[in-house]
């Protein structure tokens, strides 16, 4: 079960709903704090009476209403209320952030007294451990609910995406830009993906599994996004010491960019990626495999001050010498201008050589990386009529992502719950993402395509860079810091 779009109905009861709730809690609390219970009912001006029941600023009501801020206003706030009713411990204040406005409301009808403005109530007496405990327990609960609905720090770990991202970037990654998703496997070790540090623990326990949904976001995936995701594949990335898999929301994380979105016919043609039928927009550093002809020694300074970390030499068959190179075009044209190197060429495969794992299926779509498609991109309401060829192409993502219990493929012959179908509509939205580094990137061109579940968030910023093969200040890439991620 998943939800990704909030239809309008959808939205508007949701909104309804939260904000009859909260009227309800507010009738009580104001009534309960010798204020009009009416109140809690008008719009805007039930704001400002809970300010004034907390003791905060009247002025903030206008913080209210700016995007982000709000979150963090209304978050103080309302755990201010509960204070100024009695509810000060961390269990009161936790569950009131978790199952609000339920919890309002039930503090609010419940047997409570207004003890006064939460800011000028006196504070409790802890001992020393009692405060160092909370603030931690505080701390967790924090960066986990931040973690979970606004940021993530990640790290580039492998090559794929050079040279837009290295190998030692830490990325923060927007969960709001798509919408964060609810926990699937909700007990877990805060602050953990998927194994306890340090060891192959896992870090959950998933006899306990939710539905997900996704929550409002701010856009969606569009093509050239740099995008973190759940790796789909059940391989050894994503199995347990036991030999299962790790449950969706804690599958392996990867990063690729969106090439393509549902409904695109995609294609690559020696390397170029096309939408239909039109070339699409290229990454300013997408790299692609050279062949660096010269019949003398590179210094690996060379290469490094070419921005260049992966090449070794090599030999044509035509007995031509020289370095193969992963690059972009343009620091291939420098290293051709240089006196010592003859040429530097792209090396793309032959359309006529399909490669034994490329997607979907090499049997019957002869492909390779650098020749790819055409290939429709599925989407919700995107119906393919049952036959050897669409099975071919689509029968491993419906058998794998669509959600459905009893899936059956027999060449030609699509069985669903023991019924044959003649035709299937998806119920999923689908991403074929690529890396930028074209030609060392495992990517949609040989697992498939990504679906719209097990989409994390978008790349933003880079706020830390280090190089391993740099010493003392030297690791650190401070040009690269801060760095807006396109």
């Amino acid at each position: 079960m998943y939800l990704n779009d909030f239809s309008l109905t959808f939205t508007l009861v949701f909104i309804i709903g939260w904000y009859a709730l909260q009227s309800i809690a507010y009738y009580k609390f104001f009534e309960k704090a010798e204020k009009p219970g009416w109140i809690g009912f008008v719009p805007f001006y039930n704001y400002y009476v809970h300010l004034e029941l907390v003791g905060r600023p009247k002025w903030w009501v206008f913080l209210l209403f700016v995007p982000v801020v709000n979150f963090f206003i209304a978050l103080t706030i309302h755990l201010d209320l509960l204070k100024s009713f009695g509810k000060y411990s961390y269990f009161d204040q936790s569950v009131g952030v978790i199952l609000a406005p339920f919890y309002m409301t039930y503090v609010a009808w419940s047997d409570t007294k207004y003890l006064g403005k939460a800011t000028e109530l006196p504070k409790r007496k802890r001992t020393f451990s009692q405060e160092w405990f909370e603030a931690i327990v505080f701390a967790v609960f924090a960066a986990t609910f931040i973690r979970w609905i606004f940021m993530e720090a990640y790290v580039i770990p492998t090559p794929s995406m050079e040279r837009s991202l290295l190998v030692g970037d830490f990325l923060f990654v927007s969960k709001i830009n798509y919408g964060p998703r609810t926990p699937k496997t909700p007990i877990q070790i805060p602050l953990t993906h998927a194994k306890i540090w340090g060891t192959e623990i896992p870090s959950y326990i998933d006899w306990i599994e939710l539905p997900q949904f996704r929550l409002p976001s701010l856009g969606k995936v569009e093509r050239n996004d740099v995008v973190v995701f759940n790796y789909p594949v059940n391989d050894n990335y994503n199995q347990r010491p036991d030999g299962d898999y790790h449950p969706l929301d804690l599958k392996t994380h990867y990063i690729k960019r969106c090439v393509a979105v549902p409904g695109d016919v995609l294609e690559v043609r020696e390397g170029a990626v096309y939408i239909n039928g039109a070339k699409g927009e290229d990454p300013e550093l997408m790299q692609h495999r050279y062949f660096i002809e010269t019949d003398q020694v590179i210094r690996d300074r060379v290469f490094s001050d070419y921005k260049i970390w992966e090449y070794g030499p090599a030999m044509r068959p035509n007995g031509s010498k020289g370095y193969i190179a992963l690059t972009t075009a343009e620091m291939a044209k420098k290293l051709a201008a240089l006196d010592f190197v003859k040429s530097a060429e792209p090396m793309f495969m032959d359309a006529d050589k399909p490669e034994p794992r490329i997607f979907p299926d090499a049997r019957y779509f002869p492909w390779n990386a650098d020749n790819f498609g055409p290939l429709e991109i599925p989407g919700r309401g995107f119906t393919i009529q049952v036959d050897e060829y669409s099975l071919a192409k689509y029968g491993s993502t419906i058998q794998d992502y669509e959600g459905l219990e009893d899936v059956k493929i027999d060449v030609d012959k699509l069985t669903i719950n023991g019924q044959e179908v003649s035709e299937y509509t998806f119920t999923k939205d689908y991403y074929f993402m690529m890396g930028d580094n074209r030609h060392n990137s495992e990517d949609s061109r040989y697992w498939g395509f990504v679906p719209e579940d097990y989409v994390v968030g978008e790349a933003s910023f880079i706020w830390m860079s280090m190089d391993e093969k740099g010493s003392f200040l030297n690791k650190i890439r401070w040009s690269r810091l801060f760095n807006p991620i396109d």
